[in-house]
């Protein structure tokens, strides 16, 4: 099947948390999150390594957007059910519909932390992908220093494969660093949700 027919829903719920795909509009939202979060993502996402104005985020969702409707990238923004809070963003990258090998990536606004809310959009997302997407293998992939980012794919029983080293420039650009990938296979899916029965 052609991945562009692919059908994505409107949004993916889970107990406190809904995901949805980013839309134009959206960048006041995510501008306000990428303010208060600055220094908790400048060590780890490129973006955040210079201030940006509304026109860039707001163009940024808009390319984003586009990737989404041709459906090579999902990039998607994380809500609170209960009023409706932009929290953090999401997404599906480095896509193969060849093999449905899928990355998940992840950021959170600085003022939502240490409630879970990432674990829990991260779990629903896992189980998007396999259950709808039938993804084959899904990708965790972050800094050896990222400890709370790493702490998500622990806590969701992703395997660390291993570490590539030296393989990557830092998000500012001025040193070389080192990238953890971590999986989880269909299978292992299958098995975690079982267990969870």
């Amino acid at each position: 099947m052609n991945p562009i027919l692919i059908e994505f829903p409107d949004r993916i719920e889970t107990e406190r948390l809904y995901i949805r795909p980013c839309l134009p509009g959206d960048g006041n939202v995510v501008l306000e999150a990428i303010e208060h979060s600055l220094e908790d993502l400048q060590p780890w996402l490129p973006f955040a390594q210079c201030i940006q104005s509304l026109v860039d985020v707001e163009a940024n969702i808009r390319e984003s957007y586009a990737e989404f409707i041709k459906r090579k990238d999902f990039r998607l923004h994380i809500f609170r059910k209960s009023d409706h809070v932009f929290i953090g963003s999401t997404g599906l990258h480095r896509i193969n519909w060849e093999t449905k090998v899928f990355e998940i990536g992840y950021w959170l606004d600085r003022r939502q932390t240490k409630k879970g809310y990432i674990t829990e959009a991260v779990e629903g997302l896992t189980d998007f992908a396999y259950n709808k997407l039938y993804a084959e293998r899904i990708e965790i992939r972050c800094d050896p220093n990222n400890f709370n980012s790493r702490k998500v794919a622990e806590r969701l029983g992703f395997t660390l494969e291993g570490i590539l080293r030296n393989n990557a420039r830092s998000a500012d650009g001025k040193s070389i660093r080192s990238t953890c990938v971590f999986s989880m296979l269909k299978n292992e899916w299958k098995q975690k949700a079982e267990a969870s029965k």
